[in-house]
C-alpha cells in the first residue's frame, strides 16, 4: 500500500511544476517576491522559485515545495517581480541601420532584414534595458510589399545564428500612407492592386511546386528563388506583417491578405479609426492586432480623444498587443507604450498579456516565448513591480539562461 502511495505522489509531480531533479552544476535558480508567468491559466505565484537548466525553464512552484539543488548558483532577489521578456513584434533597428528601405520597385518580395542584422549592436541593449527579449525586424514602409522581416533575440552571442530565431519571420507589406509617397506618387486603388498581383504570382507558383511535389504534376515546375520565400506564407508557417492605419485601408488589406490568400495576418499599427474593422477582424480567430506606436486619436466624428487599444478591446478583439516601431518610439519604451495604452482606458493585466505571450503568439513562437512555462526559453526580466506601472524598473534579464543585463552593474536607464 505504500509503494502504491508513492507511485501515486510522484505522478503528481508533473502537475505541480516539478519535474527530475536538476543538475547543480548547470542550473541558475531565482527566488522572487512574484513570478507573473502569463500562462493559459494566468498564474501568478506569490514567494516563488524558477529553475534554470541548459537555456530552458525547468521548474517553476512556490519556494515551500521546491526543493533547490545543493551547490546551484541562486539569485536572491524576493523584493522583484519575475516577468515573461517582452516581446517586440514590429522594430527596425536590429540590423545596421536604423531601418531599411529598398525604393527600387513598388513591391521588393525579395528584399530580407536578414543580410542587414547585427547581433548585439548598441539598439539591442537598451532594448534589453527596457525588458525587451526578442524583436520582429522588419524592413521599411515606401514600398507596398518591402521584404522580409527576421526574429531575433535581442541577446544572441556574437553571431546572426546564435541570435536569430526565425527567418523569414514575416512579410512586411504597407497599404496607404508611407507608400503614397513612392517617386511617381501612386493612389490606393493601384497599390491594391500591385499588392494582389505580386501575391497572386507567388501562390501560383507555390500552387504548381505542390502539386509536383504531391506527383499530381508529372513534369517539375521551374525553380524560382524570388518567390521560394513565400511558400511558408501559403502554407500558413509564417506571418504577414500588415503596416496599415485607417479603416478603410485596414479593411481592404485584411479582405485580401486574409480573406482572399488565406494568410496568417498581424495587423501592425492600426491606429487611428482602425478600431471600426474590429468586426471583420473577429471573423478571422488567427488574425492578431498589434496596436501602435500611437495610443491615442481625436475622432472628428464625435470630438473626443479615444485611446486606440481601448477601442479594439471594446470592439471585441482579444487578440491585442502593443508595439514600438522603433525607432520612431526607441524599443526601450515597449513596456511604457502598453502603460500609455492603459491611461487611455484598457486594462493593465492585459496591457501586460499584450507585451509578452500575445505578440509570441502572433508571431507564431509561443511554444518557445512569451509566457514562464517549463520547456519554453529562459527568457525573463526581473522589475521592480509591475512593468505596465512607469515607476518600475527592469533589473536584470534573462535570456536563453543567460543574464544579459543587470542593472546593479551597469544601468542603462
Amino acid at each position: 500500500m505504500r509503494t502504491l502511495f508513492l507511485v501515486l505522489l510522484l505522478g503528481l509531480v508533473p502537475l505541480l511544476g516539478m519535474t527530475d531533479p536538476v543538475s547543480a552544476a548547470d542550473s541558475l535558480v531565482f527566488r522572487v517576491g512574484k513570478v507573473v508567468t502569463m500562462d493559459q491559466e494566468d498564474r501568478v505565484i506569490n514567494n516563488a522559485v524558477v529553475v534554470v537548466e541548459d537555456g530552458k525553464i525547468a521548474v517553476i512552484g512556490r519556494a515551500r515545495d521546491i526543493e533547490i539543488p545543493a551547490g546551484s548558483t541562486v539569485v536572491e532577489r524576493p523584493e522583484l517581480w519575475l516577468v515573461p521578456g517582452l516581446v517586440e513584434c514590429h522594430n527596425h533597428t536590429g540590423g545596421g541601420s536604423s531601418d531599411l528601405h529598398d525604393y527600387i520597385y513598388l513591391t521588393n518580395p525579395g528584399l530580407r532584414t536578414l543580410e542587414s542584422i547585427i547581433p548585439d549592436n548598441p539598439e539591442m541593449e537598451r532594448a534589453r534595458a527596457g525588458g525587451v527579449t526578442t524583436i520582429l525586424t522588419i524592413p521599411g514602409s515606401g514600398n507596398n510589399m518591402s521584404g522580409f522581416g527576421t526574429i531575433l533575440k535581442t541577446a544572441g552571442g556574437s553571431s546572426v545564428e546564435d541570435a536569430v530565431l526565425k527567418s523569414p519571420g514575416s512579410l512586411k507589406i504597407a497599404q496607404a500612407g508611407n507608400p503614397e509617397r513612392y517617386f511617381y506618387g501612386v493612389g490606393r486603388s493601384f497599390m491594391n492592386f500591385n499588392t494582389r498581383q505580386t501575391l497572386r504570382k507567388a501562390r501560383d507558383y507555390h500552387l504548381a511546386r505542390t502539386a509536383w511535389e504531391q506527383g499530381e504534376l508529372k513534369e517539375e515546375p521551374p525553380k524560382d528563388l524570388h518567390w521560394e520565400e513565400f511558400r511558408p506564407l501559403f502554407r500558413r508557417e509564417t506571418v504577414a506583417s500588415i503596416h496599415t492605419q485607417m479603416y478603410q485601408v485596414l479593411m481592404t488589406t485584411v479582405k485580401m491578405v486574409a480573406g482572399e490568400f488565406g494568410i496568417r495576418t498581424v495587423l501592425d499599427h492600426s491606429t487611428f479609426d482602425a478600431w471600426k474593422v474590429a468586426p471583420l477582424v473577429l471573423e478571422d480567430e488567427t488574425i492578431y492586432t498589434i496596436n501602435g506606436p500611437r495610443q491615442i486619436h481625436y475622432d472628428r466624428t464625435q470630438r473626443r480623444i479615444m485611446g486606440n487599444a481601448a477601442r479594439w478591446w471594446q470592439g471585441g478583439v482579444r487578440k491585442l498587443g502593443i508595439n514600438t516601431d522603433a525607432p520612431v518610439v526607441p524599443q526601450e519604451e515597449l513596456f511604457y507604450q502598453a502603460t500609455m495604452a492603459c491611461y487611455y482606458g484598457w486594462t493593465p493585466y492585459e496591457a501586460l498579456k499584450g507585451v509578452t505571450r500575445i505578440p509570441a503568439e502572433a508571431l507564431m513562437m509561443d511554444h518557445r516565448l512569451g509566457s514562464i512555462r517549463v520547456g519554453l526559453d529562459a527568457d525573463f526580466c526581473l522589475w521592480t513591480g509591475d512593468p505596465i506601472d512607469p515607476r518600475s524598473s527592469c533589473e536584470l534579464v534573462v535570456i536563453d539562461g543567460k543574464i544579459t543585463y543587470d542593472a546593479s552593474k551597469k544601468r542603462v536607464f
